[in-house]
């Protein structure tokens, strides 16, 4: 469904970001991107979305392709009547409007009658946000905003949903919660997804797929029971340790970067 190749973003004409990045998504999946902090996750997903330029960002090299047709070179508005929506990190809600209005501006490429469909289909989902509906959103709390993000995704029937941080500044209890309908998102409605995510245990636990980026480059990549089973992705992005390592070695995997090999 996705194709990245070998693209290259420069921020401001002169900070490259990333650096010769391919990965592709494959239609009915949940993709994961993990990553630290500046890996390029983000910056990643807006050159998908074609959010890059209202941050001074340009594709400088390669090429992104959507269901066969080349997107790097269009506006973000076309992007998404060909079926992309972007989540932002965040919660990117409009306060000053409702529940029900946020949803409304959501799907403003649907007829009226797509409009209300579709806000059911939500509720469904969301039966939190059914029942402030009439709130601003605003005062809602982070899980329900993040709630509110999604749905408002899914009005706009998007083919692929990318989602930049959706446990951001949630609760455990939450981010299950939020992973259970990202889950039931893709087997249900067969939405795609590409999530980039810090909680790289509960990614992998619903995706099908991962890579995984360092410094704009994409590291490592396979099928989520192989990064499962990786001694690098468990010590450092799960959390499992297969030793006492002291700090000489730790040290000199950074340097060598042994994901490389």
């Amino acid at each position: 469904m996705l194709s990245i190749k070998n693209i290259e973003v420069v921020y401001n004409d002169v900070i490259l970001v990333l650096k010769g990045l391919s990965l592709e998504v494959q239609e009915g999946n949940i993709v994961c991107l993990l990553g630290s902090n500046g890996a390029g996750k983000t910056t990643t997903l807006k050159a998908i979305s074609g959010l890059l330029r209202p941050d001074n960002g340009d594709i400088t090299d390669g090429e992104i392709l959507f269901m066969g047709t080349r997107i790097d070179r269009k506006d973000a508005a076309e992007i998404v009547k060909m079926g992309i929506f972007q989540v932002m990190e965040g919660r990117r809600v409009f306060k000053d409007l409702t529940v029900e209005e946020n949803l409304i501006a959501g799907g403003y490429i649907r007829t009226k009658g797509e409009i209300a469909q579709g806000i059911e289909k939500v509720y469904t989902y969301f039966p939190r946000l059914k029942e402030r509906r009439k709130q601003l959103a605003g005062y809602m709390s982070g899980g329900e905003q993040q709630m509110l993000a999604i749905g408002r995704a899914l009005m706009a029937k998007p083919k692929l949903i990318l989602m930049d941080e959706p446990s951001l500044g949630l609760s455990p209890l939450l981010v299950k919660e939020i992973f259970k309908i990202i889950k039931q998102l893709n087997e249900i409605e067969k939405t795609t997804i590409l999530l980039v995510e810090q909680n790289a245990n509960m990614a992998l636990s619903v995706s099908h797929r991962g890579y995984i980026m360092e410094n704009g480059r994409i590291v490592l990549d396979g099928d989520r029971d192989y990064l499962l089973a990786n001694d690098d992705v468990k010590e450092f992005y799960l959390g499992v340790s297969s030793g006492k390592k002291s700090f000489r070695d730790v040290k000199h995997y950074r340097r060598r970067k042994r994901w490389l090999s």
